[in-house]
């Protein structure tokens, strides 16, 4: 599976935090959500931190994919 990418967040000045993916937003966080996201992705790769609050990581289809029988020669 490839790395997560063409994600990018701003950090505005009312302590709201708007995450976009590929320039359309994929969400917003408030309060304290928005603080233990932002000290997230500053620790560690900002990337797969923004897939996985967006929600867009993994969605439940992987292994079902991976045992049709189309994908077998995979």
């Amino acid at each position: 599976m490839p790395a997560p990418s063409g994600f990018s967040y701003e950090a505005r000045n009312d302590g709201t935090v708007v995450i976009t993916h590929r320039d359309r937003k994929a969400t917003t966080l408030r309060g304290d959500r928005a603080a233990r996201f932002v000290a997230e992705a500053e620790a560690g790769d900002a990337q797969a931190v923004m897939a996985r609050w967006t929600g867009a990581y993994k969605f439940g289809n992987e292994r079902m994919a991976r045992n049709h029988p189309r994908n077998q020669s995979r």
